[in-house]
């Protein structure tokens, strides 16, 4: 190697240094003019860590406290104290928990859980063989046995001797529904009608 290309490495070499320490410089600068907002930012950034995983724990040490309330509830009827912890931990299970009691006691209970209560109004309306309640069960958009009500609704009918509606409410079920073969064997019965 020749002594200029020495020079022009060593060149290179410290502005190289130059560039990192002018860098380094700047971040410091930065650093000093930005400290405490830099230290607020990570303090707040600790923090919410640290609360959200308080949180995560806490919901969790309530659900299983209500699992156990809810389990006593079932064992016992008369356990007051499980049932006001119920309430507190788990307004869902409460509501639950009220029902069954209700029902071995053969009284009824208004019950707030979306799907609970879809069913509560379901057996009601076949319970009654009410029509009208049983197409509305069936438009509720979350209810899980829409077919199972529509099926019954034409069955009413059918008994009802309204055949010709009959067949246009089973039209409404999916074929691809697993109360589909129910209907199949309904559609055959009123073929005869």
């Amino acid at each position: 190697m020749s002594l200029k290309e020495n020079v022009d490495f060593v060149k290179n070499e410290l502005n190289s240094e130059e560039k990192f320490l002018e860098s380094f410089v700047k971040v410091e600068r930065f650093y000093k003019k930005n400290k405490t907002l830099l230290i607020a930012a990570v303090v707040i950034v600790v923090v919410a860590i640290i609360g959200i995983n308080v949180k995560k724990y806490i919901n969790n040490q309530n659900k299983i406290e209500a699992n156990i309330a809810f389990n006593k509830v079932l064992n016992n009827n008369n356990d007051k104290e499980a049932l006001e912890v119920l309430k507190q931990k788990n307004e869902k299970l409460y509501e639950i928990a009220t029902y069954v009691i209700a029902k071995k006691q053969n009284k009824t209970v208004e019950v707030n859980v979306d799907f609970f209560k879809s069913l509560t109004q379901y057996q009601k309306a076949l319970e009654e063989q009410n029509i009208q309640k049983l197409n509305d069960v069936s438009m509720q958009k979350e209810f899980l046995l829409k077919e199972f009500a529509i099926f019954n609704k034409a069955l009413i009918e059918a008994k009802n001797g309204k055949y010709e509606e009959a067949k246009n409410t089973l039209k409404l079920v999916p074929t691809q529904s697993s109360a589909y073969e129910l209907v199949k064997i309904l559609n055959h019965y009123l073929l005869t009608k």
